[in-house]
């Protein structure tokens, strides 16, 4: 990877990468920086996804010495992935974990990631920007929470990642409208059968958007539609960090330090300061020492890590003097609806959520819930559709007929905003892992609001294949994306992090992940939790060239 000097967009606080950069090539890993463990770095980041790998590129940048772990490995997709469905699983979280409460949620595929990359290796590749109502729903909509920013706190930054990843769609009509800055992708059978079902009941639909280049990007080639983004974009055509923004932190003099199982956050009770971490690798105990420490785990590892970071000053865990860390972790409902057809869809060709539609995002105040939800093309492979036929009782014969059918099938997937509740929580089990520490344990419960959206939500698209000329539909419930347990507040009374992405108490630690949206509305949250990242490396990059003391920014 040639280096490139640093482009500022105008129009943006967020650095742009060079064109050139695709993938985190074998020279770059060689040609890594390595710091040891007793050098004092100046940050520690845990977990390389989403918004660690956003939040380490940008520090490196800055000229900060930086070591990102990740209980991963390090991926290459050349020799590390397949096209195939069951292959994927290696891309999945699959250490043990509790999950109870009224509607125990399933972990895994489709709310976890493994390795460096995050979720974000194996996700669609979908990337809408949350609304400007979703950071007032308490005080427009009586329900959730407000956040302590506004959505004009990350406009900007939503603008940067867009043009970093890139982004391509139609113009945007919903929230706040804007533009991608690729053009949208060709539109498979599936979403045509979108468009004409939306069309006929007068709903709007946009293709895209998707942070797939629309044609080649630097060394990126394009997108050969084989439909394979959910197990891992072999070709390297969709966006993730791990080939967008890890080569440039690496280029930058980061370190990644991968398969590195971060247990506990060390801390100096007497300085009331974060010292660095412990960390499992090769079956030992590993420390890093760092001047601060930003934890980018997500909403089940994050709160866990919290939790399991005690102290004397700290018995119930860092930043849980008010017993927050773990609350309020959200999911969102995703019940996916198919349709047959007598002309052959073939759903599985192009990206799947191709199409999609935000009609249903804003609350409507003739119904008898708060808030929305998002509809966008899925397109299930054979597994995944198996478990759809599967989930509505069919077996044997009737299974194999269905599958025998499957090119016949179009199918809708909708995001529903379930509220966050402070009962819906992480807190540690008494089950151990491998590392004999407590594993996490997830309980969730939805609210009668939830319920009520769930149903409407599963209407509306059962009435666009209906309105396209689906001679059957079938609809299963799912749970999606995870966000929450570690939510960012005005007080420490109603949270775990400021809105510098500071833990409460706690002035050198931070965290910049998903697990500090307050409420998720219905967008997919990989974008947010990026443009979230890269806000607060500039917060902290700011601070630091003031050369503000950890005492002052605590009181800044």
């Amino acid at each position: 990877m040639r280096r490139r000097e640093n482009v500022r967009d105008r129009n943006a606080s967020a650095w742009l990468l060079p064109n050139d950069g695709s993938r985190t090539d074998h020279r770059l890993r060689a040609d890594m920086r390595r710091f040891d463990g007793d050098d004092e770095v100046d940050l520690v980041v845990v977990g390389a996804g989403a918004g660690g790998g956003v939040l380490t590129q940008r520090l490196a940048r800055a000229g900060w010495r930086v070591v990102c772990l990740d209980a991963g490995p390090f991926w290459d997709p050349d020799t590390d992935w397949v096209s195939d469905e069951r292959g994927a699983h290696v891309l999945y979280w699959t250490e043990p974990r509790q999950i109870g409460g009224g509607d125990p949620v399933p972990l895994g595929s489709n709310n976890s990631g493994r390795g460096v990359g995050g979720s974000m290796v194996h996700y669609a590749g979908y990337t809408p920007r949350l609304h400007p109502s979703d950071f007032t729903t308490r005080s427009v909509d009586g329900v959730g929470a407000d956040w302590p920013i506004g959505y004009q706190d990350l406009r900007p930054y939503y603008e940067a990642i867009e043009a970093e990843l890139p982004v391509a769609g139609q113009s945007w009509p919903w929230g706040d409208p804007h533009r991608y800055p690729h053009s949208p992708h060709p539109v498979g059978g599936n979403g045509e059968i979108f468009l004409r079902g939306a069309a006929a009941l007068g709903i709007e639909a946009r293709v895209g958007p998707v942070a797939i280049a629309n044609g080649r990007f630097g060394n990126r080639p394009h997108c050969i539609y084989r439909g394979f983004c959910l197990q891992g974009c072999k070709v390297n055509a969709k966006a993730s960090p791990l080939i967008t923004h890890i080569p440039d932190a690496l280029a930058h003099g980061a370190e990644i330090r991968p398969d590195s199982h971060v247990s506990r956050i060390l801390v100096d009770d007497r300085a009331g300061r974060v010292t660095g971490v412990t960390y499992l690798r090769d079956g030992r105990e590993h420390v890093q020492r760092a001047r601060a420490v930003a934890v980018a785990g997500y909403s089940i590892e994050t709160p866990r890590l919290l939790l399991l970071s005690t102290s004397r000053r700290w018995p119930a865990g860092l930043g849980n003097d008010h017993d927050q860390v773990g609350r309020y972790l959200m999911v969102q409902g995703a019940p996916q609806t198919a349709g047959r057809f007598d002309d052959e869809i073939r759903m599985y060709k192009t990206p799947p959520p191709e199409v999609s539609s935000e009609h249903y995002y804003e609350t409507d105040p003739t119904r008898p819930y708060r808030r929305g939800w998002s509809i966008q093309n899925v397109s299930p492979l054979p597994i995944t559709w198996a478990e759809h036929v599967i989930a509505q009782g069919h077996w044997g014969a009737p299974l194999r007929e269905y599958m025998r059918d499957y090119v016949h099938w179009a199918t809708l997937g909708a995001l529903c905003e379930y509220l966050p509740r402070a009962d819906n929580r992480v807190t540690l089990a008494d089950e151990t892992d491998r590392h004999g520490l407590p594993v996490a344990h997830f309980s969730y419960t939805r609210c009668d609001n939830d319920q009520l959206l769930h149903k409407a939500a599963t209407r509306s698209m059962e009435a666009i294949l209906t309105a396209a000329g689906a001679t059957e539909v079938m609809t299963i419930d799912r749970y999606a994306h995870l966000v929450g347990g570690a939510r960012m507040a005005t007080h420490a009374a109603d949270g775990v992090v400021d809105a510098e992405h500071r833990v409460f108490g706690l002035p050198n630690l931070y965290v910049v992940d998903g697990s500090v949206l307050p409420t998720q509305g219905a967008a997919n949250p990989a974008l947010t939790i990026m443009a979230l990242a890269a806000r607060a490396a500039d917060r902290l990059a700011a601070h630091s060239r003031r050369g503000l003391t950890e005492h002052e920014l605590s009181h800044a």
